[in-house]
């Protein structure tokens, strides 16, 4: 009987005509691409980590391949905008349990054919950190949940990138 259910949501699915965005987002930027990421002299370690995150959301999200400025079907261009951290979540002390990181990228894209086209788009991740038995908690954010953070909300960022370009993949 699950056989039955699941072949029927398989026929279901693919009768309406759905496709996931990964597709449109393909059709527009195409398999291959190239991707350039600004080192801020501000913050080397953060350009680094976000070069990072997009080239992992090239390959997972969208399907692509890294390729060398020559051959990209599509070249991104993409430069830190700022990074902050802000409290979210105090305790009934008044200590801080959880921050907020948001991101901002620059992101511009050029095409084989020419077409090119600009985004800022905004990536957050919340996160906790440990709080002692006395109530009192280390407000200072280590390096490696910065880190962690910076990336995962760079991921966000790239999300909406590959939304966007989605949608004109759709028009």
């Amino acid at each position: 009987m699950k056989y039955i259910g699941s072949l029927l949501i398989i026929v279901f699915i693919t009768a309406c005509g759905y496709k996931p965005t990964a597709n449109y987002a393909k059709e527009v930027l195409g398999e291959r691409i190239h991707v350039d990421v600004t080192i801020s002299r501000k913050d080397p370690k953060n350009s680094v980590l976000i070069k990072d995150a997009v080239n992992e959301s090239v390959i997972t999200r969208l399907g692509g391949k890294l390729s060398p400025k020559e051959t990209a079907d599509t070249k991104l261009f993409v430069k830190i905008g700022s990074t902050s951290f802000s409290a979210i979540l105090y305790n009934k002390n008044g200590y801080v349990t959880s921050y907020k990181a948001k991101v901002t990228l620059s992101i511009k894209y050029i095409t084989k054919n020419g077409k090119n086209e600009s985004f800022s788009t905004t990536g957050e991740y919340d996160f906790p950190i440990a709080e002692n038995a006395d109530g009192t908690t280390n407000s200072v954010i280590s390096d490696s949940k910065r880190f962690e953070a910076i990336k995962l909300a760079s991921l966000d960022a790239l999300n909406e990138f590959v939304s966007r370009i989605a949608i004109k993949g759709m028009k």
